[in-house]
């Protein structure tokens, strides 16, 4: 099931963030060797982290992390204005564009990935139509292009950067309704499955604190 939620509120998830920023390790430090810092609790975090964004993630029937992206606006700090603007050909700053970054993957979802590949595209999909936006920006390795090309939503590749294991790319991803369709056909999920989903998420008062044995 998709879930959205403000880093604040993920605090009521306990074992959903550990879960989430352990797979990150797993993933970006470990498999594609980035350059990130992990913690002495095996999370991976930087300090976008810190600054309140919006987190899509698929939580799974345990409560542990599934899948997941990090989102927030480029008015204020992020991670393609701070450090890849060089990559993208200056700074891009919108109130209509915000960034998507750390697109992950739990590592032992087998049979599933595809599937919530596709749930994650579609979660920041919904979230580019509740918030009127025009477009998604995301700094990304070459590597997963596969998946978007699946998945029919490939970002117009607007910079790039190193070679090899070494090379970056800055994309722009449009959001339609028309996408929003073509990602639903691509999950399973419902329209308007997905539309009650993201509604609740942003017009409850509260959120229940995750439940623990």
């Amino acid at each position: 099931m998709l879930y959205y939620f403000y880093a604040d509120q993920l605090e009521n998830f306990p074992k959903l963030k550990d879960t989430m920023f352990r797979d990150r390790a797993t993933q970006f430090s470990e498999r594609l060797k980035w350059d990130v810092n992990v913690d002495k609790n095996g999370h991976e975090r930087d300090q976008y982290d810190d600054l309140g964004p919006l987190y899509a993630i698929w939580r799974r029937h345990d409560g542990t992390h599934g899948g997941s992206m990090r989102m927030m606006p480029t008015t204020g700090s992020c991670m393609v204005n701070d450090h890849f603007a060089h990559v993208a050909g200056g700074e891009i700053t919108s109130p209509l564009i915000w960034e998507c970054t750390r697109f992950c993957l739990s590592p032992d979802i087998g049979d599933e990935s595809a599937r919530i590949s596709a749930a994650m595209m579609l979660a920041v999909c919904e979230v580019g139509l509740k918030f009127q936006l025009k477009h998604a920006v995301g700094v990304f390795d070459p590597r997963v292009s596969r998946i978007y090309r699946t998945l029919g939503w490939s970002p117009e590749v607007i910079g790039s950067s190193g070679l090899g294991r070494e090379k970056i790319q800055v994309g722009l991803w449009d959001f339609s309704e028309e996408t929003r369709c073509i990602l639903s056909q691509k999950t399973g999920i419902t329209p308007e499955l997905s539309s009650l989903w993201i509604d609740r998420a942003f017009e409850l008062p509260t959120i229940k604190q995750e439940q623990t044995a």
